[in-house]
């Protein structure tokens, strides 16, 4: 049994062939030969394409998964409809000009209530509840007058993908017609302004060469470190000039100005000590007319806020002769009030004073100054050094604290008192004795230990010439005896200062229950009461009286503070 293999692939023949059981297995291989044969026939060119069932060629290249169909979708010969849209899931998309509509519907007005209408305006679009009108008193439910038109039934618009994202969605291209009306005002007004300036005998070449020639040279304009390619529309930042030197090598201190590398700018002054020629990437910014262009624009911006339509880059001279007027008014204005003020309270001779330079004293100092008004010679501004503030002396003192030492404690040098915010007392203070501050018993008895080794060195010196006639055995028991000599001295001497340290150590005691008793009395008494010591002398503590304020000491912690 012959079979027409034409227009159907691989798969299907095999499919075929196994459903045909009269046929023989061994002529299965020769018919799969045959229909690749066909198949790389058709992909050379040689034998016609498959058609599907529409009648249009399939493509040979499609590979076998893309054109061979599905088992579920009942395909009997070759088809590509599987891979084409399929028309119960297409989706009808809103026309382009299809947009939801604003306001009301005016070309259908009811002049009487209509049934479940809004009770309030009358209105068949929306109910009571949703009115947006203001409450009346009588409502239109009622009344039956004034009844408002209905708003547009809002369809349900189904955007595609472009149709969410189309950003001129809704424009009403009337809305342009505001722009080209007043450009076109523009151009007359120019047109008006060329026919005035020929009728005044006005430069004609000129005013045509203006008018050809008007953007002829604008691309051709290179701004200050830039070189512009009209051509290409690329800017090019021209590099410094190798003779120069770098920014950045102008102060080597890591802590000095900030250099970015990035834009080549170095906003502060690296040297600010001393002048020279660069100053900063700021200082440059904030010089020549940047500030008046500054307040240009901020006047520009003004002007807009108060309804004066003004640009600044649209419209330079318009601005300039406007800003001109309005500084010229406000002179006016302040000078009417000046003037209003001295006509009503006087004083006017007040303002005819001299300056204070020559009212107060003349001064012969030298200053030279540069042509960029640079300070050459003469009064300069000093350097800070310091962030602390320098040569102010208080309570009439002539030096400041710190400069007086003596006996352990620092002074002013002037009148040589140790109180920190004392009132000077000149010459007189430094004759004083109650200022002065005797040396403590401690140092007084390490110089009374020292003399009296040093007498006794002195001694052994003097008795060592006599003793060197004998023999070495008296030599030695002499040592012997003055060793022991000298330490029951010592011995002495330190049972001695046991008794005088435990004898000033009571005395510090009492004087520290003294102070505390005196600390509470005054705490205890009025504020208004309490009497101020201003003289009082101000040390350092001696080790007794340490040792008597930490032992009188109040500890909190101590759970045994509430039984003393």
């Amino acid at each position: 049994m012959a079979t027409n293999t034409q227009g159907m692939t691989v798969s299907q023949i095999l499919r075929s062939r196994s459903e045909l059981d009269d046929e023989p297995k061994k002529k299965s291989r020769e018919d799969w030969r045959k229909a690749k044969e066909l198949e790389e026939a058709r992909k050379a060119g040689t034998a016609p394409a498959a058609v599907d069932e529409e009648g249009k060629d399939i493509n040979p290249h499609i590979p076998q998964y893309i054109s061979t169909a599905p088992w579920y979708y009942g395909a009997t010969g070759p088809t590509l409809k599987h891979q084409r849209p399929q028309p119960e899931k297409q989706k009808t998309f809103s026309e382009i000009d299809d947009w939801y509509k604003r306001g009301v519907d005016t070309t259908k007005a009811s002049v009487k209530y209509r049934k479940g209408a809004c009770e309030n305006c009358g209105a068949m679009t929306h109910k009571k509840k949703d009115c947006m009108e203001r409450p009346r008193k009588v409502g239109a439910r009622f009344s039956g007058a004034q009844i408002a038109a209905d708003e547009y039934i809002q369809s349900n618009l189904a955007l595609s993908y472009d149709g969410k994202r189309d950003r001129w969605s809704g424009y009403d291209p009337s809305e342009h017609k505001a722009i080209i009306e007043e450009f076109q005002k523009v151009e007359e007004a120019k047109r008006q302004l060329r026919a005035d300036k020929l009728n005044a005998n006005e430069d004609t070449n000129e005013d045509d060469a203006e008018e050809e020639d008007e953007d002829k040279y604008v691309d051709e304009v290179d701004m200050p470190g830039t070189k512009v390619d009209s051509k290409q529309r690329i800017t090019v930042r021209n590099l410094r000039i190798r003779e120069d030197t770098a920014k950045y090598l102008r102060n080597l201190d890591p802590n000095s100005a900030y250099y970015d590398p990035k834009t080549r700018s170095m906003r502060e002054n690296p040297n600010p000590q001393k002048d020279v020629g660069y100053s900063g990437e700021n200082f440059v910014r904030f010089t020549g007319d940047t500030q008046k262009h500054a307040k240009a624009q901020l006047f520009a911006w003004e002007a807009y806020e108060k309804g004066v339509d003004v640009h600044l880059l649209a419209e330079p001279t318009k601005l300039e002769l406007l800003q001109q007027e309005y500084d010229k008014k406000k002179e006016q204005f302040k000078s009417q009030v000046q003037k209003d003020v001295l006509e009503r309270y006087g004083g006017e001779e007040h303002l005819h004073a001299p300056p204070k330079s020559l009212l107060l004293a003349q001064t012969e100092d030298y200053i030279e100054y540069s042509r960029s008004g640079k300070v050459i010679k003469g009064q300069e501004k000093q350097v800070i050094k310091s962030k602390y503030e320098e040569d102010i002396y208080i309570n009439n003192h002539s030096s400041v604290w710190g400069s007086y030492w003596k006996g352990g404690q620092w002074g002013y040098k002037c009148c040589h008192s140790f109180i920190k915010n004392s009132y000077c007392l000149g010459e007189s203070g430094k004759n004083t004795d109650v200022i002065a501050i005797p040396q403590p018993k401690a140092i007084e008895e390490m110089l009374e230990t020292k003399k009296e080794d040093s007498s006794q060195d002195s001694s052994s010196d003097s008795s060592s010439s006599e003793e060197e006639t004998k023999t070495s055995n008296q030599k030695k028991k002499e040592k012997k005896k003055h060793k022991k000599k000298k330490m029951k001295e010592k011995r002495k001497r330190k049972k001695d200062k046991k008794y005088e340290t435990e004898d000033s150590l009571k005395e510090a005691l009492k004087a520290e229950e003294r102070q505390q008793a005196e600390a509470e009395r005054l705490l205890s008494m009025d504020e208004r009461k309490r009497p101020y010591n201003s003289m009082y002398e101000v040390k350092k503590p001696t080790e007794d009286e340490m040792e008597a304020y930490l032992l009188k000491r109040r500890r909190e912690e101590d759970p045994m503070n509430q039984f003393m």
